[in-house]
């Protein structure tokens, strides 16, 4: 036996197409308004800033014509000693980049484990007074916010030149940055291995160990590995302000126009953070997968 289907009269139903299209063009009306106000705020940002679209379009030629005055002459004929030519300097150059890397992987090392141990400082399901919590979150804030280099260049200051200030600096702001991203992970992990081991007679630093750390260490992992690509990048261009690795070859290059040191000088940076990129995406690939595998 078949339901009966109501039958709304027709003015109701004309009511709600009414209501229905009214929504529908306010909801329109509020999109326009939008896009507006972004174009409007876009322009205002490029007056002020002084933004010259003439003077882009009229010399954004100069932007490829660099990298085509830095490419080096390759011919058929005399492809080794050509190659041989541009890479004149690899030896040196490749144990500066080992500079880089060790700045990079130490820096990196060291940010971890102060993000690791700030994180649950900055968590508020772990922390209750809220003083500690408001506290620390601004600590790392300001330890992300200052740029990398700005760091470098104070301690070159302080210290010297050498990779020490290097190290410093990325240690610094990826305290910062892996603060946040661990202490987000912390706050939204299951709350009942915790109140089971608060339940138990457990103290915080056990609360944290037993209840929170097993739970969130891949994606702890996962993330580190992350920051170890981007700082290697960044390690790149510490050496700009004298803070260690292949970065003050770059810069000296850029300097003084030895165009074929600056083409080859990028090409191992690029290859380099290629592989790095490519091995510690494999790497956290493989740690997320065994946790989903877990669950």
């Amino acid at each position: 036996m078949r339901a009966a289907v109501p039958e709304f009269p027709q003015a109701r139903l004309q009511e709600l197409a009414d209501h229905y299209a009214g929504a529908v063009a306010a909801k329109r009306r509020r999109m326009w308004v939008g896009s507006a106000l972004l174009v409007i705020a876009t322009l205002a940002a490029g007056w002020m800033g002084n933004v010259d679209l003439w003077k882009l379009s009229e010399n954004f030629w100069r932007f490829p014509a660099y990298f085509v005055s830095i490419a080096p002459s390759l011919s058929f004929s005399s492809a080794w000693a050509d190659l041989a030519e541009w890479f004149w300097g690899l030896q040196r150059w490749l144990r500066l980049l080992g500079d880089t890397l060790l700045i990079a992987y130490v820096g990196t090392l060291a940010g971890a484990i102060s993000g690791f141990v700030l994180c649950f400082l900055a968590s508020a399901n772990l922390v209750r007074s809220r003083t500690i919590v408001f506290v620390t979150r601004r600590l790392l804030e300001f330890c992300r916010t200052v740029p990398e280099i700005v760091f470098a260049l104070v301690f070159v200051l302080a210290f010297g030149l050498g990779s020490l200030p290097g190290v410093l600096a990325i240690a610094i702001h990826t305290t910062g940055a892996l603060g946040k991203q661990f202490a987000e992970v912390v706050e939204n992990i299951d709350s009942k291995p915790i109140e089971g081991v608060a339940a138990s007679g457990g103290s915080w630093v056990q609360i944290v160990r037993f209840g929170a750390v097993p739970q969130v260490l891949s994606n702890f992992a996962s993330y580190a590995l992350l920051r170890f690509e981007i700082n290697v990048r960044g390690a790149a261009v510490m050496g700009f302000v004298g803070a260690g690795g292949i970065g003050q070859d770059l810069i000296e290059a850029v300097r003084k126009f030895y165009y074929t040191d600056v083409s080859a000088i990028l090409l191992l940076i690029i290859v380099t953070v290629m592989m790095i990129d490519f091995v510690t995406e494999r790497v956290r690939h493989h740690i997320l997968g065994l946790e989903g595998a877990r669950a």
